[in-house]
């Protein structure tokens, strides 16, 4: 085994060990999910969101692949495919950091600190610039409509068609499944 694979496989056991949910994919250490919970004292408290985690051959040299399945309304994340814009994943990246940083600071700080000078969403960003209030209380609503902890698993499934749907959710139903993150 060589040494970016154990890494792989101790990072991930690590994160398991945190009392962070994991979920495989296809039984491989090297894509799975995980469910992040929105940090207290912010708006996305009490949300929790599942994180597609997809580790490439040369990690942790190399990033990780980091998004957001099911909806969140951020300046820093594309509202369609879940990614996220934040340095530290995407440029500055060390192999010093490990997947329990990515879930116990780097993310939690992304929500907490969002920079809307450099934006995957515009509409939150202007939102969040013009009034802090209405953008805290959208983060609410998706929260509520998205991020509800007993739907999380649910968020790659369709949705049930005895749900009541309103034209935007319906002609974006499958937007709940977000693709692999490019970053």
């Amino acid at each position: 085994m060589s040494s970016p694979s154990k890494r792989r496989e101790m990072d991930l056991m690590k994160l398991m060990m945190s009392d962070y949910k994991v979920e495989t994919i296809n039984d491989s250490m090297q894509e799975f999910y995980v469910d992040f919970h929105g940090p207290k004292d912010s708006p996305y408290q009490g949300g929790v969101w599942r994180i597609r985690v997809e580790l490439p051959d040369a990690y942790p040299y190399k990033s990780p692949s980091i998004g957001f399945v099911n909806k969140i309304y951020h300046p820093n994340v594309d509202e369609m495919s879940g990614s996220v814009c934040l340095d530290v994943i995407n440029q500055t990246w060390s192999p010093m950091f490990d997947l329990v940083n990515i879930f116990e600071v780097f993310l939690p700080q992304l929500l907490l600190y969002p920079n809307p000078s450099d934006p995957l969403n515009g509409e939150a960003a202007a939102l969040m610039m013009k009034d802090r209030t209405a953008y805290e209380q959208r983060v609410k609503e998706y929260c509520e409509k998205y991020a509800k902890p007993e739907d999380v698993g649910a968020a790659q499934e369709e949705k049930s068609s005895d749900e009541e749907l309103s034209e935007d959710d319906y002609a974006s139903s499958d937007d709940a499944i977000a693709g692999e993150a490019d970053l």
